[in-house]
């Protein structure tokens, strides 16, 4: 049995930096609009939800600049930097809490001012069953991951967090929650939802890359050689600095590529991932695609592409979805991944589909159809 049907998404945030910032601007944009004054969102609707229906009843971080301050606040206090598309935000009522650090922060970024990194607070952190009692006490529906790309630790407590106070999870970053076998089975036998790892953005250079590669594909085009290039200039890039935090980012991007390649690609014909932080970029993340291939009688051809887009506003748009598809399955009693929409958010879901197939199960899971299919046997569902 899952939780009710009720008028509102009741979301926590870990993390408030740009992409929540986006989010909860968004949130307030879209609020008072119909469907005719509605553009960027993919659904002004989903499973009887408004995105005005989300409430953000909780948050959580570890900048002291932004803990102790209402949400309305914080979620325009450095470091972040992403494009104010909604000034006028009402005192929400909701403090920012401190959460746990762990390796959710990278020492690297205190060689770098002030304005473009973290301040983590020196205050006694609290336990994951202070963190517990929050959102219980919140009757959170979802919580949101946003912490920092390479937050392994971090992101396994707070889904431990979600898992005792019974709440469905949405992982926005590349640490491999959902589409890890033995977290995928917990939050099944707890019978909560999760919906992951690594969102895609609604026009972002991994998209673009995929519809691609399978346009590629589906015109008998054989791929080669292909790159991904990426700069940007958020606290994200600057905390990918360090190699390690970008290693399961690179793994997450380069799989989303090879699972609509027709034929799997040699890894040194191959490169998709983060490549540098240029600090006057701030939000805004600039990809170079570059494709090479063979058309009839295999005379050679290739495609290079520009793509310039505001990061976080880019990701607050799927992000909105997710939430809304979380809440749903927590209503119907889906436990562990939820399929399509995983694989239709996000670059390295538990079972990679095309975008097509992926955005058709995401509608038929929205309208209430092949729900239990979708999470007892995938095969099923792809076959």
């Amino acid at each position: 049995m899952g939780k009710q049907k009720g008028g509102t998404v009741n979301v926590a945030i870990i993390g408030v930096g740009n992409c929540a910032s986006s989010l909860i601007q968004g949130i307030h944009y879209y609020g008072d609009k119909d469907a005719a004054n509605s553009t960027g969102l993919m659904h002004e609707t989903l499973g009887g939800y408004h995105s005005r229906d989300i409430k953000i009843v909780a948050a959580f971080d570890i900048d002291v600049r932004k803990v102790g301050k209402d949400l309305s606040e914080a979620i325009f206090e450095k470091p972040n930097c992403t494009t104010v598309f909604c000034e006028n935000i009402p005192n929400m009522g909701v403090t920012v809490q401190l959460g746990q650090a762990l390796d959710g922060f990278s020492q690297h970024m205190n060689n770098y001012p002030q304005d473009r990194r973290f301040m983590p607070s020196d205050a006694a952190q609290p336990e994951m069953e202070d963190i517990v009692k929050i959102l219980k006490a919140a009757k959170v529906d979802v919580l949101v991951n946003y912490l920092p790309v390479g937050s392994q630790q971090a992101t396994e407590f707070y889904a431990e967090c979600a898992l005792e106070a019974g709440c469905a999870f949405v992982n926005n970053i590349p640490v491999f929650i959902a589409s890890n076998p033995v977290w995928a089975n917990r939050f099944e036998q707890a019978g909560l939802p999760i919906i992951g790892d690594d969102i895609k953005s609604q026009v972002g250079a991994t998209i673009v890359h995929r519809v691609l590669t399978d346009l590629f594909h589906k015109r008998g085009v054989p791929v080669d050689r292909t790159y991904q290039l990426n700069t940007g200039g958020n606290t994200d890039f600057l905390n990918m600095k360090h190699a390690r935090r970008l290693e399961s980012k690179k793994i997450s991007k380069t799989e989303a590529v090879q699972a609509v390649a027709a034929e799997r690609l040699d890894d040194e014909n191959i490169h998709v991932g983060p490549s540098d932080y240029v600090p006057w970029q701030n939000d805004n993340t600039v990809a170079f695609i570059r494709m090479e291939g063979r058309l009839f009688g295999d005379v050679p051809m290739n495609i290079e592409l520009r793509l310039s887009v505001e990061d976080s506003p880019n990701s607050a748009g799927v992000s909105i979805d997710m939430i809304r598809c979380a809440k749903l399955a927590l209503e119907r009693g889906v436990a562990g991944p939820v399929a399509a929409p995983s694989a239709y958010f996000c670059k390295h879901p538990p079972v990679q589909y095309t975008d097509e197939m992926a955005h058709q199960l995401t509608e038929a899971f929205i309208e209430g159809d092949q729900v239990e299919v979708l999470n007892k046997s995938l095969k099923k569902v792809s076959g």
